[in-house]
């Protein structure tokens, strides 16, 4: 009798994790992603970002903790692998720009858009500037509004606890 007890107490120990897994939603992972920039999964308009209640993202991110080697809380810039730097100033943005999302474990925390700096839109909203003008090498960074921080006119969300305390569980935050 104990052999059968210990034997299917090992089964559902192991089987356990398959079935509660096995049916998440793209929301849901058993392993922590951290922070990541994503973009939206059908390519949503800027322009339609912020009439949306909710925004499918893309299935792998355009930047993830991994491509990470630093993040200066101070300016909000990130140093980027050499892969990754290429990866989004490969983007092909329109002088309307390219929406994304900014992620802790694949839950989104604010929206904002890559921009090229040869728009003459305005934007009230994050931004990342593509191709991007910083003398650091393979460094970008999250922008407070298009031209200028003078059209940003909400509340600066890049510092949010949850993206700053993944980024330190990380230890990318400098």
């Amino acid at each position: 009798m104990r052999k059968v007890l210990l034997a299917a107490l090992v089964a559902f120990c192991l089987l356990t994790p398959l079935v509660f897994c096995s049916c998440g939603s793209q929301q849901e992972s058993p392993i922590s992603e951290g922070f990541a920039i994503y973009l939206t999964k059908d390519d949503i308009p800027v322009s339609q970002m912020e009439m949306l209640s909710h925004v499918v993202i893309a299935d792998e991110p355009v930047v993830s903790i991994d491509d990470i080697i630093s993040y200066t809380a101070r300016n909000h810039e990130i140093k980027l692998t050499p892969d990754a730097y290429e990866r989004v100033m490969g983007l092909k943005v329109p002088t309307s720009g390219k929406s994304f999302v900014v992620c802790v474990d694949k839950s989104p925390v604010y929206w904002g858009a890559f921009w090229t700096p040869v728009s003459s839109q305005s934007f009230d909203g994050v931004t990342i500037w593509v191709p991007s003008f910083n003398i650091q090498k393979n460094t970008i960074k999250l922008e407070l509004g298009y031209p200028s921080p003078g059209f940003f006119t909400s509340e600066d969300p890049r510092a949010s606890p949850d993206i700053m305390q993944s980024l330190e569980q990380a230890g990318k935050l400098e």
